[in-house]
């Protein structure tokens, strides 16, 4: 069995009621689940939430809900820990009912940029790569290179994020944001990953801990989680840019 689990909270400091934000006539969150439920190969969703809101929508998509505890809906709370509480609760009901579980479709509520056509390809990649842990999408945003990263110092001035050194001779750099070849961000679109990834969650690399170490590159573009109501244009324009239409 394929199942996705979608984690999305209530709260929000930086954009308030952003899972449920109206984008083309519908919540913020019904993208993610639209998207798993048109893909062929995703048998069942799960929803990790402690939102009525979320939930309410869950049961449009006919999706199983998992109550987050409050200890997973806090501001410092970390989403591999929500994906593995609901994993654990997945794995029990695979087992009940006599099925091995295959795959994970991991979702984010405010992740809309995401399509059954990703799904299917990412879940191919798994099928035909035994060993890569998981495939993920992608975006290219060279603009946000970690070679123009800054923070503010003690006296209030910008210094490099990251030494220059770690670039190469800082002789050889320049401003062109494409000098440093193409900058790929996990957009968080969706991770599809192995059970295995979640069982021994300390051996992933960080930040994302939950996919593993071989990574497969799901190429998207313009992907992104949303976190503030600035980016909601963005989340719009590659919505239609996908045919998603308005809802009626």
């Amino acid at each position: 069995m394929i199942a996705a689990i979608l984690i999305g909270r209530e709260g929000s400091a930086g954009f308030p009621g952003k899972n449920v934000y109206p984008v083309l006539g519908r919540p913020l969150v019904a993208y993610p689940m639209m998207a798993a439920q048109a893909s062929p190969s995703i048998d069942r969703i799960y929803v990790s939430t402690d939102s009525q809101a979320i939930k309410d929508v869950a049961a449009e998509f006919d999706a199983v809900v998992i109550d987050r505890p409050d200890h997973l809906c806090t501001k410092a709370a970390l989403g591999e820990d929500a994906y593995v509480h609901a994993y654990e609760l997945v794995k029990k009901d695979c087992e009940e009912n006599g099925q091995e579980l295959e795959l994970l479709v991991l979702l984010m509520a405010n992740s809309p940029t995401i399509s059954p056509k990703i799904l299917e390809e990412g879940i191919r990649v798994l099928r035909e790569r035994p060993n890569t842990d998981s495939a993920v999408t992608v975006s290219c945003y060279n603009m946000w290179s970690p070679l123009r990263a800054r923070k503010i110092d003690d006296s209030g001035h910008l210094q490099p994020f990251v030494p220059f050194e770690t670039f190469g001779d800082p002789k050889t750099l320049n401003c062109d944001r494409d000098s440093q070849g193409n900058v790929w961000f996990a957009d968080m679109g969706v991770s599809i990953i192995r059970p295995r990834n979640l069982d021994n969650m300390e051996d992933g690399l960080l930040p994302q801990k939950w996919m593993g170490k071989n990574i497969w590159p799901l190429e998207n573009y313009g992907g992104l989680d949303v976190d503030y109501d600035y980016q909601m244009p963005q989340a719009e324009f590659w919505l239609r840019n996908n045919g998603v239409k308005e809802a009626e």
